[in-house]
């Protein structure tokens, strides 16, 4: 795929995009890229064996990997062998990316959303998005996809959703984020895709959804910086950095054990063709 071929990509001038990237989400993780790096989950693997089984993935696939970030979810199908194309637009992720895909020939990042995506028509046999979509300007996204999937693509979209109750452990993080997260209720609401976006997003094509179990183990300095890993966690500087770090202090040290905390998800795929 030349990145050369992809001029029909979009009807926008660069202007647009531009002025997108500056007024949406995409900056919010920009002083969090270490974080994010040192102590986001990764995905479980029986995502490529679900994928083989019932979208006929191989390595020969070329799969287009949108919000990759620092490639958590790319580097799943990298170590499965087929071509990944990760688009970021963060430059900070976008290079944290690069860095810790560096040791894949199969990978390649480049400088892109997901509603202007530098690829040509029907070059893809697969996207993928991970923990993104929520982020993704639905009916843009859409069209976009739908112009680069080839015409038995697929479209997978993947979350790992924190565990918001179950254990005391869960309950108490889950009460400082509300507590202090600074707009955690409206991102929230923003990952909890509804039922009705996905039929909008596929169209008049079915959808399926699987889910697996996926756990961290945190020592403490892993733990502080999942939380701060968040986009809505109070940051250095932040008038309320202070009283998180404290209340994340005092979590940690009543429900460690051996020196590790256990943070809990449940990773669910949606996948499906679109129309």
């Amino acid at each position: 795929m030349d990145e050369n071929e992809a001029r029909g990509r979009a009807d926008d001038p660069k202007e647009e995009q531009d002025a997108r990237l500056a007024d949406g989400p995409t900056a919010r993780f920009t002083t969090r890229v270490e974080n994010y790096l040192k102590a986001r989950p990764g995905y479980p693997a029986e995502i490529v064996a679900l994928l083989q089984e019932r979208c006929g993935l191989t390595r020969k696939a070329v799969l287009v990997d949108v919000g990759c970030g620092t490639g958590l979810l790319a580097k799943v199908f990298c170590e499965f062998g087929c071509r990944v194309l990760g688009v970021e637009p963060n430059a900070a992720m976008r290079e944290a990316g690069r860095r810790s895909l560096a040791a894949y020939p199969n990978f390649e990042m480049r400088d892109g959303q997901a509603e202007f995506l530098p690829f040509a028509a029907a070059s893809a046999d697969f996207i993928t998005a991970g923990q993104a979509f929520h982020w993704f300007d639905l009916d843009r996204s859409r069209q976009e996809f739908m112009r680069i999937l080839k015409p038995a693509g697929w479209a997978v979209l993947v979350w790992n959703d924190r565990e918001l109750a179950g254990s005391k452990f869960a309950e108490d993080y889950e009460s400082l984020v509300v507590r202090l997260g600074t707009d955690y209720p409206g991102v929230r609401q923003r990952g909890q895709a509804t039922l009705a976006a996905f039929e909008r997003f596929f169209g008049n094509r079915a959808f399926a959804r699987h889910s697996y179990p996926n756990r961290q183990e945190l020592d403490y300095p892993g733990f502080v910086a999942r939380a701060l890993s968040s986009s809505y966690m109070p940051a250095p500087g932040h008038p309320d950095h202070p009283a998180t770090m404290l209340a994340l202090d005092r979590i940690f040290r009543e429900h460690e054990t051996a020196g590790v905390v256990t943070m809990c998800y449940t990773t669910t795929v949606t996948y499906g063709q679109m129309s």
